[in-house]
């Protein structure tokens, strides 16, 4: 959705790309690859606004509307460090006309599906191709792309994060209220064909290094990240102290600690771990994650809330919802001007404490003006926070470390989306199935108090670490 850390290793990857002649058709194949990009990111938060419909028609229960939401995200984030390492190895080109062609495929089935187990692994398999085509773009970017004119391709790719917000919420309200929820995955259909015959004439083949991937480590990490989902969801049927509950997320706990195990042995890794143990990594990571979940918690409910409280269509909620976005796009704006003055942590703390502010008045207001206003106010709050999880995580990675320190934030962007939704769907078990304000409510306040605190955890002073490259 908000692909934020792209812009902060621009540098970086001007100093690894390899020295050729300027491709004639360089333009063209970045508008094709950012109009893919922004497909894939549009189809994070398009759902959002047509999830009522698809319950309705196709007879979801809550477990089931919110699978449809984060499956997606979970699968997307889950191989994203696996499709970076395959575009490697195999080649870019490769990658990025193999993802996309499976990404129309099951957008076709995820259209068509008549029943809801059809529907999930339609979008299971949206993330598959997903996680192949994304990195292996950004490396067909940085492999086109030199000196000056990488900076202004690698700016591009970044601003289509706040582009696929707004454009994932109003193109999901349109297509919903107009010739159906179907129609939200349709509408990839036409476009990735036409993508796709532009890509295979305007990508030139480049080489793979070779070598292994690990395949295991990848599907060990997104299995225990599903885990742990299942547990978040199964909270709100069974209870949080429930046998459902607490065996699902202690699987996903040890399938996390496996993946450590395995990494430390492995002849291939997926990352490094020692990255991961340097503190300003880890801040920035934790960072994107809870940022994503507040982000799509504000999308999921406030699309039930608006429809269901407020008698909203899906066209009116998706027109709410852009100053939602708005206000992302200018929180990321702000904060991005203030951290080389003020510095990471004044600007985390800051955007999660007015995060929680803005989920606050959510929870506390019934009227629908309120709703909307302090639902934007989160948003800004959210926005500034991404920023400030790229600029942790990239004061503290050397440049040889930049690629795989993307894939990592990208990888928890879509795992705090995928556990946001599951999170805040299970506290508002009740009322997504029987519509009234308060238990909406509840899913605000709960927002609001993971903001607080991850906000105050924040102020934790990190170690001193010198600046690697």
């Amino acid at each position: 959705m908000f692909e934020l850390p792209y812009s902060y290793i621009t540098v970086r990857l001007i100093e690894v790309v390899e020295v050729t002649a300027p491709d004639p058709r360089r333009w063209r194949t970045l508008a094709l690859l950012g109009v893919a990009q922004l497909m894939l990111i549009v189809d994070v938060t398009v759902v959002a606004i047509a999830l009522p419909d698809m319950q309705a028609d196709l007879g979801l229960d809550r477990a089931g509307v919110t699978w449809v939401a984060s499956v997606y995200a979970l699968v997307f984030g889950g191989l994203m460090l696996l499709g970076g390492k395959a575009a490697d190895i195999l080649g870019p080109r490769r990658l990025v006309l193999a993802g996309l062609a499976l990404f129309v495929v099951a957008s076709l089935l995820a259209g068509l599906a008549v029943a809801p187990a059809v529907l999930l692994l339609a979008r299971a398999l949206q993330g598959v191709g997903a996680a192949a085509m994304s990195p292996a773009a950004l490396s067909v970017i940085a492999r086109t792309f030199t000196g000056a004119e990488l900076t202004r391709a690698l700016g591009v790719w970044s601003a289509l994060g706040g582009a696929g917000a707004a454009v994932g919420v109003l193109l999901g309200g349109v297509l919903t209220s107009g010739p159906g929820w179907p129609w939200v995955f349709y509408v990839n259909v036409p476009v990735g064909a036409v993508l796709l015959v532009g890509l295979l004439r305007s990508v030139r083949p480049l080489p793979g290094s070779g070598g292994r991937l690990d395949a295991g480590g990848s599907l060990l990490v997104t299995l225990a990240t599903g885990a742990v989902v299942y547990g978040l969801v199964a909270a709100g049927d069974h209870g949080w102290l429930s046998a459902h509950t607490l065996l699902a997320v202690l699987a996903g706990l040890a399938g996390y600690v496996l993946f450590v195990l395995r990494a430390r042995s492995a002849a291939v890794q997926l990352i490094d771990l020692a990255m991961l143990r340097r503190r300003p990594v880890l801040r920035g990571l934790g960072l994107i994650f809870v940022a994503t979940a507040l982000m799509i918690s504000v999308f999921f409910l406030g699309s039930f809330t608006l429809r269901q409280v407020h008698g909203f269509t899906a066209l009116q909620t998706g027109l709410s919802f852009l100053p939602v976005a708005l206000g992302t796009i200018l929180g990321s704006n702000l904060a991005g001007r203030v951290i080389p003055r003020w510095g990471v942590r004044v600007v985390s703390v800051a955007g999660l404490l007015v995060a929680a502010a803005g989920l606050a008045a959510a929870a506390g207001i019934v009227s629908m003006t309120a709703l909307i206003v302090a639902t934007s106010v989160a948003g800004f709050g959210i926005g500034a926070t991404f920023v400030a999880s790229a600029g942790s995580m990239f004061s503290a990675v050397r440049p040889q470390e930049a690629g795989v320190a993307s894939g990592a934030l990208s990888m928890f962007h879509e795992f705090g989306a995928a556990t946001g939704v599951s999170a805040v769907s299970s506290v508002a078990a009740t009322t997504l199935l029987a519509p009234g304000f308060d238990g909406f409510a509840s899913g605000y306040w709960f927002a609001a108090a993971v903001a607080v605190l991850v906000g105050l955890a924040s102020l934790a002073r990190p170690r001193a670490v010198r600046r690697a490259g």
